[in-house]
This record gives structure tokens, sequence and C-alpha cells, in this order.
């Protein structure tokens, strides 16, 4: 595996946009979630000093507040915990004396420097918290979309081929990695469909004869196929047919939980394929 590089996971198909969880790479989205912060407590701080030097308002410092919500919403937890430093700083050094120092005369204003950064970690705790569970159940009602459109696809398929392709269909939109699904009859493979640029080698077709005569998931890397790129799934037999399911997992993002959304896909794929049979053979009778 040596030299291997894993493929971004652009370009795969989805079903419908994430709104939480965009194309965009993770560190760009960081950048802009901590740009963003900033310039929300900049425009906050402006506004609560324009609101001191015009009347004489006791809580001010709750100004502050408003971006830390913003930006653990929008952007998570890191850049909402920099709003709350920020505004905490910001209050200290326009709006308490001496003013223009991070020096405080008054013991009040210590108390209300330090309220407003204790505000501002439970609020963005709770925002962040509130966003996670949000990815959650849009992750979730992704996944269960495209379940339902595989099942679906899968039933009217009318040959074992296009079962194959909508399986594999199926599991790039899921996991957003280059997968391949092999059809095989006595040990041979018959047919190979793949989304994505990489192609198996011979090590990943021996990981897969592999992992079906164990009837165990073959992992990338490792014994006794470590030039196997693919984690392989065996699907079993289907009166005669079986098939096994692979897919490119980068260690570096890879889904906490692979196996639960895989087994659903292997008993949709040895269900069709049954089914296929069964109908074929019933068509042939008649």
């Amino acid at each position: 595996m040596a030299g291997f590089e894993y493929p971004h996971r652009q370009g795969f198909p989805l079903p419908s946009a994430d709104p939480l969880s965009g194309p965009a790479p993770m560190e760009a989205r960081a950048v802009v979630g901590y740009l963003a912060s900033f310039a929300m407590t900049a425009v906050a701080t402006v506004v609560a000093v324009g609101i001191d030097i015009g009347v004489m308002v006791p809580n001010v410092s709750l100004v502050f507040v408003v971006p830390v919500i913003i930006a653990s919403v929008a952007f998570g937890l890191g850049p909402a915990l920099f709003s709350a430093v920020l505004g905490a700083l910001a209050y200290n050094f326009f709006l308490t004396e001496p003013r223009y120092t991070l020096l405080v005369n008054d013991p009040a204003d210590v108390w209300a420097i330090g309220l407003l950064f204790l505000i501002g970690l439970i609020v963005s705790s709770i925002g962040f918290t509130s966003r996670r569970r949000a990815a959650n159940a849009a992750l979730l009602n992704r996944q269960v979309t495209v379940l339902q459109g595989y099942g679906r696809d899968a039933e009217a398929a009318d040959n074992a081929e296009a079962i194959a392709s909508s399986t594999a269909r199926a599991l790039a939109a899921l996991f957003q990695v280059p997968v391949v699904v092999m059809l095989l009859a006595d040990g041979h493979v018959v047919s190979t469909k793949k989304i994505g640029d990489v192609d198996p080698q011979e090590a990943e077709f021996e990981a897969a004869r592999l992992a079906l005569e164990t009837g165990l998931v073959a992992r990338a890397g490792l014994y006794p196929t470590p030039a196997s790129r693919f984690d392989f799934w065996p699907v079993g037999e289907a009166v005669g047919q079986s098939a096994v399911i692979g897919l490119v997992l980068d260690p570096d993002e890879r889904p906490s939980a692979p196996d639960t959304l895989v087994d659903i896909v292997r008993s949709i794929l040895r269900l069709a394929l049954y089914h296929h049979h069964v109908g074929g053979e019933a068509g042939s009778a008649r």
C-alpha cells in the first residue's frame, strides 16, 4: 500500500446536499468559521461601544453573546469558543476602565468579564450540541433516502449485473469512496462493477475470494493480503450466485461503524439476487 493516495470524496453521487457537511475541505470551513467569528465580534464591539456612548445600559456585555450563538450554530465549537474569548477581551479593552488596556480597576468589572466568558462557554457548548444533533439527523435522513432508493432499484433490476450496479451506486452515495461490487460463481469473478478511480488489482481479487471463503470481513492492508486497498464484505451465496462488496476507506476519515450500513446493503443485495434467480426460474418454467 506504500505510496497509495486515497482519492478525495468529491464527485461521488449524493441524493441530496447536506447543508451541515458540504463538499468544501474541512480546513477551509474552519478558516471561514474563525474569520466569520472575528468579523461578528468586531461588529458586536462597534454596536456595544455605540450603545455605551449613547445610553447607560447595565448589561451591554450581553451583546458579545450574539456572535457566540451564531458561531456555535453555524461553524461549530472552535469558532464559538474563539468568539467567547474575543468578546471577553473586547469588552475588557473597550468598555471597562481604564479604557483601551486590559487592566481592570473595578472588581465588579472583573466579575462581569468572567461572567461574560462563562456565558460564552455555556452558549457555545449548547449550540455545538444542537448542531451535532442536527448534523446526525441530516446524515441519518440522507442514509435512509439512499437505502430506500437502493431497495427500489434492486427490486426493479432485471438481471444480476443491474443489481450489482445499483449496489455500487448506493454504497458510493453512502460512503463517498471508491466502491467495487464483484459477482462470483463457483469461486470465480464473473462480473465487476466499480465506482471511483481505483481499479481492483490481483491482490484485491485474492482478498475478495478470501472474504467469501471465510465469511469474514477482509480489512485493507492486513494479513494475509497486505497489498489490498479495499475492505471486503462477503455477501454469501444466493442460489449459486455470490457477491463481495469492497470499499476503499481512508484511515484518516474512516467512518466509525461502516459495518452497520454495509450489512444492510448486503442483506438487500443477497435478497435481490435470490429473487432474481427465483424469478428467472419461474419464467423459464412457464
